[in-house]
C-alpha cells in the first residue's frame, strides 16, 4: 500500500489560513475553530483571548507586541510561542505581592513594579515553551515584529471570551 503524502504548513501572523470545521452530522455552531493567528491578528497587545476550554482550564491567545504589564498567578502557567521572538522576564515575588489564594484562578496584574528577587529571563521563539511558576511575576517583551503566544492556564478575571467572534455560525 503506498504511503500517503502529507504536507505540514506552519502559520504565522502574516500568513495563515482561516480555520474551519469539517462537515459532520451535527450543528457547526457547537464548535469553535482555534486559529490562534487569526485571533491574535484581531486582538489588542496582550489581550488574553480564550480559544479553548475544558472545565476551568483554558488556552488563551495573546498578541505579543511591545512590553506587557507584569502578571502573576497562584498556579503555574505555560507560555508557548507560536510566532515571533518573545522575552519573558521573571521576578520571585515578595510575600506582600503574592496572590496567596490558590483557589483564585488565572493571572492577575501585579500592582506597581514587582518586588522580589530577579530570576532572569527566557528568550523564546517559535515552538519554544516556558514555565511561568506560581507566585512569580512575569512580563513579556518583544523588540521586533508582533508575535503570538498560546498560554495554558485557568480561566480568570483577565480571560476574555469572544466566542461569538471565533465560533462558526453556518
Amino acid at each position: 500500500m503506498p504511503a500517503t503524502a502529507y504536507q505540514t504548513r506552519f502559520g504565522s501572523l502574516q500568513h495563515y489560513e482561516k480555520g474551519h470545521v469539517e462537515p459532520i452530522d451535527d450543528d457547526v455552531r457547537h464548535y469553535a475553530f482555534s486559529n490562534c493567528f487569526e485571533i491574535a491578528n484581531k486582538s489588542r497587545p496582550y489581550e488574553k483571548v480564550v480559544f479553548g476550554q475544558n472545565q476551568i482550564y483554558v488556552l488563551e491567545t495573546l498578541r505579543a507586541e511591545g512590553v506587557s504589564p507584569w502578571y502573576t498567578c497562584a498556579h503555574d502557567e505555560f507560555a508557548l510561542v507560536m510566532d515571533g521572538e518573545v522575552e519573558v522576564h521573571l521576578v520571585k515575588l515578595d510575600a506582600g505581592q503574592v496572590v496567596g489564594d490558590e483557589s483564585r484562578n488565572g493571572a492577575v496584574l501585579v500592582q506597581g513594579e514587582p518586588k522580589g528577587q530577579k530570576m532572569g529571563w527566557m528568550k523564546l521563539s517559535r515552538g519554544h515553551q516556558g514555565l511561568l511558576p506560581k507566585n512569580t511575576a512575569y512580563q513579556f517583551r518583544t523588540a521586533g515584529a508582533p508575535g503570538v503566544i498560546v498560554l495554558q492556564t485557568c480561566k480568570g478575571d483577565l480571560s476574555v471570551e469572544k466566542w461569538a467572534d471565533i465560533c462558526q455560525t453556518h
